[in-house]
């Protein structure tokens, strides 16, 4: 008997998504969440919790919070979403942020987005893709 709780128990600790500790938590069609924790303007999408991403990114939004001073002559530009990967806005409603890369010698690949309304997105591929930022 205490062999089988045993076994259930561990069997449902390692049942969760085996995410590291850089992934967000994912949402949209058929898979079950706390879909009520996450922003309309979310759904749909690849989320992350503003605690897991990168130290680099989260000192980014501390600057963003903030209103600067930005290390990056380019921190704060507008962004063009030209990929169409976030929701379609006019120009101007999204800026785009530099996440310092340890060990790049440019500004890297790792960008904050954040639009008018609060959202804010991640990319650590240069715009191929995002992740929403759960704070």
């Amino acid at each position: 008997m205490v062999a089988v709780v045993l076994v259930v128990l561990l069997a449902g600790c390692s049942s969760g998504s085996g995410a590291g500790a850089g992934a967000g938590v994912r949402t949209g069609p058929g898979v079950v969440g706390t879909s009520a924790s996450v922003p309309a303007w979310a759904h749909g999408m690849g989320t992350v919790r503003e605690s897991r991403l990168p130290v680099e990114a989260r000192r980014t939004l501390v600057l963003i919070d903030k209103g600067g001073p930005f290390p990056y002559a380019k921190d704060g530009v507008v962004f063009g979403n030209f990929e169409g990967h976030l929701p379609k806005h006019r120009r101007g409603y999204y800026h785009e942020y530099t996440v310092s890369t340890p060990g790049s010698h440019d500004r890297g690949a790792r960008r904050m987005v954040t639009g008018q309304g609060g959202e804010i997105y991640y990319t650590d591929d240069h715009y191929n893709s995002f992740r929403a930022v759960l704070r």
